[in-house]
């Protein structure tokens, strides 16, 4: 059990560091990228798989 919360954590934190990172850049840079502002969460729940 405890395992299973630590992971959670870890996948909690992967995620806000991933919104947090993309959240910076400006849309100029997030457009040549593919992204839009709106993708910013899908992607963050991707990358903390």
């Amino acid at each position: 059990m405890f395992d299973t919360v630590v992971r959670k954590y870890n996948a909690w934190v992967n995620y806000r560091r991933t919104v947090d990172e993309l959240s910076r850049l400006s849309t100029r840079e997030l457009n040549d990228l593919g992204i839009g502002r709106s993708d910013i969460p899908f992607i963050a729940r991707r990358a903390s798989r």
